[in-house]
């Protein structure tokens, strides 16, 4: 019995200590710094629109080129797939505890991956 007790108490500490630790993004405007392909910056700006706990929408303004698409958040893990032109991409953020967000992204048809980096506008 002291065993069973013991056991539900872990389990429920871990529970509460995976709560505390969930992250978050929060809707609203982000600036955008990032590497192009080629290893050229760019930046711009973001615009993050809750649809439910997990999902949402993006939209993003960078050199002038607006792209948009769908993402979902799952832990600190944040992605988003979007449409830039004609093509078909793909960005994973991790979700940092300040509320940056950092990643990595590739577009179809192209080798490589950029960088990204969303920063809540004051």
């Amino acid at each position: 019995m002291k065993k069973i007790i013991v056991t539900a108490a872990f389990l429920l500490a871990a529970t509460a200590a995976s709560a505390v630790n969930a992250q978050t993004v929060n809707a609203g405007t982000y600036t955008v710094e990032g590497t192009n392909l080629d290893g050229s910056s760019y930046s711009g700006t973001a615009e993050i629109t809750l649809a439910s706990e997990t999902t949402c929408v993006i939209e993003w303004e960078t050199a002038g080129v607006k792209s948009s698409g769908v993402c979902m958040l799952n832990g600190n893990a944040f992605a988003a797939s979007y449409v830039l032109e004609d093509a078909l991409g793909l960005i994973v953020y991790e979700v940092k505890g300040n509320g940056t967000l950092e990643g990595r992204w590739t577009i179809t048809g192209k080798d490589g991956s950029g960088t990204e980096t969303l920063t809540e506008a004051n």
